[in-house]
């Protein structure tokens, strides 16, 4: 029977979270917490443990030592399917569309998590991404990289999750859909969603973020609030070369 989650605590608490695939160590005591509404956001250059993190959270690595709470329900030794009934989606780099079907029947297929308030409706769906709508009867490999992209979190929204992670959603698309999915995610924090992204684009994350993460060699080695950017720039540039 699945925890219940605790009101009033953070969306997302991760403590001395250590991960591998296989043997090799890849996050090595990570620590972060996410409030309920937030948009926090992980730095760092490709390898650091961005992604990696992500797939911890999920249980998507290999073995997993510390803690990981989601509304203080401790899931590090909770199959992958049972954490994501607690209200977690996942869009991966990847998207994971099946091109088989068409734009709908993608939306169609996931189902909504057990116990929640049920995701967003189809029409609510396409009211936020009017490109889907447009797209409703085209197969998945028929939808442009930028479309693909919205699908991929439309989908998440279909199932109830509240806790999003996004890894990587506005990398190799053209400018006027990246603005896009940055309305996207205003949308979504004023609904009270709370969102964790991986993203390589500074200019695209920074001005959404409300706290940001630099990661580096599996580890935090920086954290600071959105009213402090100005003044980190010059670690940023440093750590991250933005």
């Amino acid at each position: 029977m699945a925890a219940t989650p605790v009101a009033g605590t953070p969306a997302l608490s991760i403590r001395d979270l250590h991960a591998w695939y296989g043997e090799s160590h890849v996050l090595h005591g990570v620590e972060l917490e996410v409030q309920k509404g937030e948009v926090v956001t992980l730095l760092g250059r490709n390898g650091a443990g961005r992604t990696s993190t992500l797939r911890a959270i999920l249980g998507l690595t290999g073995e997993r030592k510390g803690s990981i709470r989601l509304s203080g329900v401790e899931t590090i030794h909770l199959a992958t399917h049972r954490i994501a009934h607690l209200g977690v989606g996942y869009c991966p780099e990847e998207r994971g569309i099946f091109a088989s079907l068409s734009c709908e029947e993608n939306l169609m297929l996931p189902p909504a998590i057990q116990g929640g308030d049920g995701g967003m409706s189809i029409d609510e769906i396409y009211a936020m991404f009017p490109n889907l709508k447009e797209r409703r009867h085209s197969q998945g490999t028929r939808l442009s990289g930028g479309e693909q992209q919205m699908l991929a979190v439309a989908r998440i929204l279909r199932t109830g999750a509240n806790l999003l992670l996004l890894d990587e959603i506005s990398e190799g698309l053209a400018p006027v859909i990246v603005h896009a999915l940055a309305r996207m995610i205003r949308t979504l924090k004023a609904k009270g969603y709370t969102v964790v992204m991986v993203e390589q684009n500074f200019r695209f994350a920074a001005p959404l973020a409300d706290r940001f993460y630099v990661m580096e060699h599996g580890r935090i080695v920086e954290h600071f609030a959105a009213g402090e950017l100005e003044a980190r720039m010059p670690v940023l540039n440093q750590l991250l070369g933005v």
